[in-house]
């Protein structure tokens, strides 16, 4: 008798954490998914926003899309991370980089993901926070990934080398402090001219605030495989202050 009212009291234990989790995940985990472009604008934009709402929907957190930069401004202050999918060109002001930059500062999170690092070309600032900037590519092409740290959040799942079709960039004004996550191995595609130490994927403490970048994420397929959502996932639970490693 009592070992029944234990369990009907741990279950009802459960379902309540489990509700508490989830309204508090709602309240306090809201992203903004910013999709401003000034420049080039990748097909993939849509099947992006599209795959992270379902991401969010599966792992409680509430997802805000925008392309205006005042809208976005506008909803930092509930907001716990900003992911730049595909954002090319100048797409601040000077306020609204002032704001951006406090939002970090104040630990917000960031994770860009493939043309991020093809944005902001002339703010320092935000050289530093993404990680590098975009220095050319090839056409795409499939390539391996040598996956370096596999205890981050967005990496423990994957196998040590990882082969993929995308669209390689090669970086400049690449911020000696990330820490990198995968290489490209520059012998399985032509075009790459970073060299034997490529970076694909980092992340950073910037400030107060947790930045990570993929540099994959250009065609559209990219956001309807699964290892590379979870990839996606991993870095923005790592944004989000959820800790930097999976063990």
């Amino acid at each position: 008798m009592k070992n029944s009212i234990f369990s009907k009291n741990l279950i009802f234990f459960l379902i309540i954490s489990s509700i508490f989790y989830t309204s508090y995940a709602q309240k306090n985990e809201n992203i903004i998914v910013f999709s401003k472009t000034a420049g080039y604008r990748h097909q993939s934009i849509e099947a992006g926003i599209l795959s992270i709402k379902k991401l969010g929907k599966e792992h409680h957190f509430n997802v805000k899309t925008t392309e205006n930069s005042d809208v976005l401004i506008s909803n930092l202050k509930d907001c716990k991370v900003v992911v730049f999918l595909n954002t090319t060109g100048d797409i601040f002001n000077k306020a609204q980089q002032k704001a951006f930059k406090k939002f970090i500062t104040k630990g917000g999170g960031f994770v860009g993901i493939h043309a991020a690092t093809d944005t902001e070309n002339d703010w320092h600032w935000y050289n530093l926070l993404v990680g590098a900037y975009f220095e050319s590519h090839p056409d795409p092409q499939e390539a391996t990934i040598n996956v370096i740290d596999k205890s981050h959040l967005a990496t423990h799942f994957l196998d040590d080398k990882w082969i993929k079709f995308d669209e390689w960039y090669n970086f400049k004004n690449i911020n000696p402090n990330i820490n990198i996550l995968m290489y490209l191995d520059e012998s399985t595609y032509k075009g790459g001219e970073n060299g034997e130490n490529h970076p694909i994927a980092w992340f950073h403490k910037y400030k107060r605030g947790h930045a990570f970048y993929t540099g994959l994420g250009h065609n559209k397929e990219s956001y309807t495989d699964k290892t590379f959502l979870k990839h996606i996932l991993g870095g923005i639970k790592y944004a989000m202050g959820r800790g930097y490693s999976f063990k």
